[in-house]
């Protein structure tokens, strides 16, 4: 009879798949990508290297297994708050300010997850990450599109651009210091309306509406 995991055991490797995740996080954070090793993870994590192994037996998979837990968050996330919007414009402006706020919050991690210097392979992962990040932007501006709200335009091109635009303009190099949190995604948010071709005044009430939910509610 082939071995079936009971519950109890499901539950704490789910807890263990978690706590490594959260580790290789913390590590992002502190030291950028050439901190996201397979042993001090381990060590992070309070769990034995060879069992660490068990759950991801290369940098690659751990790093593409973090990669794919931040982008199923930040997808969900940003659907969430366009389906409270009472209009595809409005759902789009919710998708732009979430994103940022969320980036924002989380500068150290989001740029060494996107922007870091990294193997090919993990290069390779990365590309979905920001790939789903453009689709999803994409969907957005051509429903808006669509209804009329700005000019007709390549949705895909423009939605890229929109991604390099939030991450340069919020945590990259390039971005201020000390920065309001407010101050900053209301910035980018209106850069991003109006670069799309939303009248200035409609861009800055859209922008303005958008709730800023505490760190604990994001």
């Amino acid at each position: 009879m082939p071995y079936r995991r009971t519950d109890n055991v499901v539950r704490r490797m789910a807890a263990r798949h978690a706590a490594i995740l959260k580790a290789a996080r913390e590590a992002a954070v502190d030291g950028g990508m050439d901190a996201v090793q397979i042993v001090p993870v381990a060590e992070r994590a309070g769990i034995a290297t060879g069992t660490m192994y068990r759950y991801f037996p290369s940098k690659t998979d751990l790093v593409g297994a973090l990669l794919q837990s931040m982008r199923d968050q930040e997808l969900t996330a940003m659907r969430r708050a366009a389906m409270t919007a009472p209009g595809p414009l409005s759902a789009l402006a919710a998708a732009i300010v979430t994103f940022a706020l969320r980036s924002f919050r989380n500068r150290k991690l989001v740029w060494a997850l996107l922007a870091d210097p990294v193997e090919p392979e993990i290069a390779a992962i990365r590309f979905e990450f920001r790939k789903a990040l453009a689709v999803e932007f994409r969907v957005r501006i051509a429903a808006a599109m669509a209804h009329g709200h700005f000019p007709e335009q390549d949705a895909a091109r423009a939605a890229a651009a929109l991604v390099g635009a939030l991450l340069e303009g919020l945590i990259g190099p390039l971005a201020a210091e000390g920065d309001n949190e407010r101050d900053a995604v209301q910035t980018v948010a209106l850069l991003a309306l109006r670069a799309l071709g939303v009248n200035d005044p409609r861009a800055r009430g859209l922008v303005v509406q958008q709730a800023m939910p505490a760190r604990d509610q994001a």
